[in-house]
């Protein structure tokens, strides 16, 4: 029996954070050829190496920051997409001062919302005519909750969940659109947060502990799998929880 990803290209941006790198295993399980894109050269490099998977997975160093520096990026790997998976992004604290309009509003909307339009938009003329290709986007509780000392944060990964409806109408029939909100997870972006605010935040948890990269990853993987090719434009969240509906 064929793996599950055989033979497929499957795009990941933000390839060497936590949940990046559970998926990218799990995909290499399933057969899956990758691109991995990371704007830290140093980690995406030490991955790639602790791989061992030799051509099946090919890495690009990049922000992603324009949709020039997108195109580039998957140039790093001829051939037709099956899936782009888009994991890129910051978790910046605001002041809510006029000058967190520049210092931090504008990178954070960028690094969260701005690449993953970019990218989608990149990856639609390369998407595999023969498959049903898959999006899948990256929002967060956030978005669900609004974090109150993340109101940026919290605006670009609303955006993110319109940015996943919009396409999932526009790509029908042809690509499966959806997204994800993690909640709290165990990985280095929110490490600091989550230690300043530990009791408090575990309080509101009804798992009574904070997630697992590969949990996120593994929902991801089915995102992206044959079980679910009646999906689309769907928000699924994975936060122990705390959001119920």
């Amino acid at each position: 029996m064929a793996a599950e990803f055989e033979n497929k290209l499957i795009v990941v941006t933000g390839a060497a954070g936590g949940i990046g790198q559970e998926c990218v295993s799990l995909f290499l399980e399933a057969g899956a050829e990758l691109l991995l894109i990371d704007p830290n050269a140093d980690a995406l490099k030490q991955f790639q190496k602790s791989l061992n998977a030799g051509d099946r997975v090919k890495i690009h160093v990049s922000k992603i920051a324009s949709p020039e520096a997108c195109a580039k990026a998957l140039d790093g790997r001829p051939g037709p997409i099956y899936g782009f998976v888009h994991l890129a992004g910051t978790f910046v604290a605001d002041d809510l001062t006029p000058d967190n309009r520049t210092d931090v509003y504008d990178p954070v909307i960028a690094s969260n919302l701005t690449n993953a339009y970019d990218m989608a938009i990149a990856c639609i003329p390369r998407f595999d005519p023969d498959q049903l290709c898959r999006i899948v986007l990256t929002s967060s509780l956030a978005f669900r909750r609004g974090a109150s000392d993340h109101t940026a944060y919290s605006a670009a990964k609303g955006g993110i969940a319109g940015l996943a409806r919009s396409l999932s109408r526009r790509l029908a029939p042809h690509v499966l659109v959806n997204a994800l909100a993690p909640g709290l997870i165990d990985t280095a972006m929110p490490k600091e947060f989550i230690a300043e605010n530990h009791d408090r935040l575990l309080a509101g948890i009804p798992l009574g502990r904070f997630g697992h990269a590969r949990e996120v990853a593994t929902v991801i993987e089915f995102l992206c799998s044959d079980g679910a090719s009646y999906m689309t434009g769907q928000m699924l969240n994975v936060d122990g929880g705390i959001v119920a509906g």
